[in-house]
């Protein structure tokens, strides 16, 4: 990775309700001082920058005529410093492994590990307080679907990340 190339975040595409509700969750409980991006789930953390184009293009093609699916919004977990959403889908789980095995070279060791897909919607506070979240979200919760709509990719630069494509799923 050269300083000209930062590494790019790949991540799923929710519908608008359900990207609506995940983020006003984030912005609600996520330290403010802290909370530079919108909420997100996560499939790749660290792809290399300097092969961008390839990357695009690998995406595109694992993703032509790829309809829009649902996720199974099935809980919460606790993060240690946090709370997130879990949520489950063959598809996604299919789309990801895809990917992997496609970049299976540029994968640092967080993304060679077993995705658990979820939203962070509280990170970085006192465990205490993550604790007491997670405790009053999970009395209230009730399971829900949501959409996945497509895929996102990102420049991360040390800050709020870039925009860096966008990948919708068609029919």
């Amino acid at each position: 990775m050269t300083p000209d190339s930062p590494p790019l975040i790949l991540t799923l595409r929710l519908d608008e309700h359900s990207f609506a509700f995940f983020d006003a969750q984030r912005r609600r409980y996520f330290p403010p001082d802290r909370n530079f991006i919108p909420a997100h789930l996560t499939l790749f953390h660290a792809l290399p920058g300097e092969h961008r184009p390839a990357i695009q293009r690998d995406i595109e093609r694992t993703i032509a005529g790829r309809e829009p699916f649902p996720l199974a919004v099935t809980g919460l977990r606790p993060l240690g410093r946090g709370v997130a959403y879990t949520l489950q889908s063959p598809e996604l789980a299919h789309l990801r492994r895809a990917l992997a095995l496609t970049w299976n070279d540029w994968l640092k060791p967080q993304d060679r590990q077993n995705h658990q897909p979820h939203v962070t919607v509280q990170n970085k506070v006192d465990p205490v307080q993550a604790r007491a979240l997670l405790e009053d979200l999970s009395e209230r919760f009730q399971p829900f679907q949501a959409e996945a709509i497509g895929l996102d990719l990102w420049w991360y630069r040390g800050g709020p990340w870039e925009m860096a494509g966008r990948f919708g799923f068609t029919a």
